[in-house]
């Protein structure tokens, strides 16, 4: 592949990154929150309930910067906090899904539906290209992540 295709995947991506933020964020606004706190929600959605200190690990932030995040939350009563069974000092997030769902839903239900239109315009095999360049560009992302993250004290 020539160095001018390269770079223009390049911008592609980059630009893909830089209007996927704005569109979280302008979603996140609209429901109260940040973009990355909402993002951050899709991590509890996606993975369940999870102590203080896992939710963390899987963000970056600091167990300051998360109780921060996690009092936000349930201020709005999205998550409610709860001791574990085995140790009362850990305490446990638990999402409130339904109320999340209810949130976020109708601020996407367009995007999500242009989306999957989008989508079906490709075929099997376009789908498999795209699937694979996802797939590999995620597991490059977390390689990065996690090399940044070994270097911290």
């Amino acid at each position: 592949m020539d160095i001018d295709t390269i770079k223009q995947m390049r911008k592609l991506s980059q630009l893909y990154a830089y209007t996927s933020i704005q569109m979280h964020e302008a979603i996140g606004r609209e429901a109260g929150l940040s973009g990355t706190d909402h993002k951050y929600l899709g991590f509890l959605i996606e993975k369940g309930q999870m102590t203080a200190g896992e939710l963390s690990n899987l963000t970056g932030l600091t167990t300051g910067a998360i109780t921060g995040l996690i009092d936000r939350f349930e201020k709005k009563k999205l998550v409610k906090r709860q001791f574990a069974k085995d140790d009362r000092r850990k305490i446990i997030i638990e999402p409130n899904t339904e109320r999340i769902m209810a949130l976020f839903v109708p601020l996407y239900k367009d995007f999500r539906n242009k989306s999957e239109k989008l989508t079906a315009s490709f075929s099997n095999k376009e789908i498999k290209v795209i699937e694979t360049y996802f797939l590999k560009a995620i597991e490059i992302m977390n390689e990065t992540t996690n090399a940044l993250r070994s270097k911290r004290p």
